[in-house]
C-alpha cells in the first residue's frame, strides 16, 4: 500500500509548510494540462492529492501514523484484509473524478485553499483494531477529484465559476482571493456516499492562459504597441485590462520599453488588495513607409545611445 510520505518525498517528521511545498511543486510537476502525452503523469497527480490529501488531516495522519488506517485512509487489519466488522467502507480516496470544465461561476466563505480536513472526529476505537468492529464509528465515502479550468480574466476579476459535480448536480463557485494553478478548493459532502455519510468534492484549479496578457505574481503584464507619432507627440491610446479597456496617457517622447502602470488592475491577492497592470511600451515602425523614410533622410540622431553598453 502507498505510503502519502513517500509519495510526496517527505519525512515522518515534516511539518505542515514542508509538506504542501511539496505537493505544490508534485502538483505543478504533474498537473495533467502539462503531461498530455504522458498518461502516467496523471496517475501520479492523482496519487499525490491523495497523499496531501490524508497528510494535511491531522486526525487522519495521525491515525495513520498510530497504524489504524492505510494510505488511502482505509481501516487496516491485522488478518490481512481491510474495512471489515463496523462498516468499514472500501474506496480509493480521488478516484471517480478528474473531469475537467472548460468554463464556468457559490461563495464557500471558509474553503480556503490547499487540501484540506474532513476526516475530523473519525478517531477509530476498537483498540489495535483500526476502528472498525466494536465502537467505531462508521467511514465516510471516498473524495472525488475535479479539475477547473478557468479563463485567465475570470480568475482575475474573480468570477464565479459553475462546475457540474458528478452526481449531475451544478455548483456555482466563487474562487477565492490568491487563486492560482494548483489551488485547491474542498466542497464538503460531495464526494461518494459512505455508511459515515459523504465524503468531499476536491477541485483543483488551472488558470487557462490568455493571447497577450500574462502573469507575474499579482500583476498583469501587457505588451502594447503603439505609433511612431504616439511615441514622439505623446497620445492617449485605449489599453485592454481585465476590466474592460481603458484610456491611457502615453508621455511625450516615449520610448520602446517604457512601462507604465495601471492601478488595481490586476490579480486579488490573498490579503485581499488587488495588483496593478504593467503595459510596456513597444513602438511599432512601419516598414517601406515612404513618409518615414523621407523623414529620416533629412534627420539624424546624434546621441551616443550605446555608450552604457561599452560601444
Amino acid at each position: 500500500m502507498a505510503d502519502p510520505y513517500s509519495t510526496l518525498g517527505v519525512a515522518r517528521g515534516a511539518n505542515e509548510a514542508e509538506i504542501k511545498s511539496a505537493y505544490r511543486k508534485l502538483a505543478k510537476e504533474l498537473h495533467p494540462d502539462r503531461n498530455k502525452d504522458n498518461p502516467q503523469a496523471a496517475e501520479k497527480f492523482s496519487a499525490v492529492t491523495s497523499a496531501y490529501d490524508l497528510l494535511s488531516d491531522k486526525d487522519r495522519r495521525a491515525r495513520f501514523d498510530r497504524g489504524e488506517i492505510d494510505g488511502e485512509g482505509n481501516p487496516t487489519s491485522p488478518f490481512g484484509f481491510g474495512g471489515g466488522g463496523g462498516g468499514g467502507f472500501r474506496g480509493r480516496p480521488g478516484q471517480g473524478g478528474g473531469f475537467e470544465f472548460n468554463e464556468g461561476g457559490a461563495d464557500f466563505g471558509d474553503i480556503f485553499e490547499g487540501l484540506f480536513g474532513g476526516g475530523a472526529g473519525r478517531r477509530g476505537g476498537g483498540g489495535g483494531f483500526g476502528g472498525f468492529g466494536r465502537g467505531g464509528p462508521p467511514q465516510k465515502g471516498a473524495n472525488v477529484t475535479y479539475r477547473l479550468a478557468v479563463q485567465f480574466v475570470d480568475a482575475a476579476t474573480l468570477a464565479p465559476q459553475r462546475i457540474t459535480l458528478q452526481d449531475g448536480k451544478t455548483i456555482d463557485l466563487k474562487l477565492s482571493a490568491g487563486v492560482e494553478t494548483g489551488t485547491q478548493m474542498r466542497l464538503s459532502g460531495k464526494g461518494q456516499q459512505g455508511p459515515g455519510g459523504a465524503g468531499d468534492a476536491i477541485v483543483t484549479i488551472e488558470i487557462k492562459p490568455h493571447p497577450f496578457f500574462t502573469r507575474d505574481g499579482d500583476n498583469v503584464l501587457l505588451d502594447l504597441p503603439i505609433t511612431l507619432d504616439e511615441a514622439v507627440k505623446g497620445a492617449k491610446v485605449k489599453v485592454p485590462t481585465v476590466d474592460g479597456p481603458v484610456m491611457l496617457g502615453v508621455p511625450v517622447g516615449a520610448t520602446s520599453g517604457k512601462t507604465l502602470r495601471l492601478r488595481g488592475k490586476g490579480f486579488t491577492g490573498k490579503g485581499g488588495t488587488r495588483g496593478d497592470q504593467l503595459v510596456t511600451l513597444l513602438i511599432d515602425v512601419p516598414a517601406d513607409d515612404p513618409a518615414i523614410q523621407a523623414l529620416v533622410e533629412s534627420w539624424q540622431d546624434g546621441r551616443a545611445v550605446r555608450t552604457h553598453l561599452g560601444v
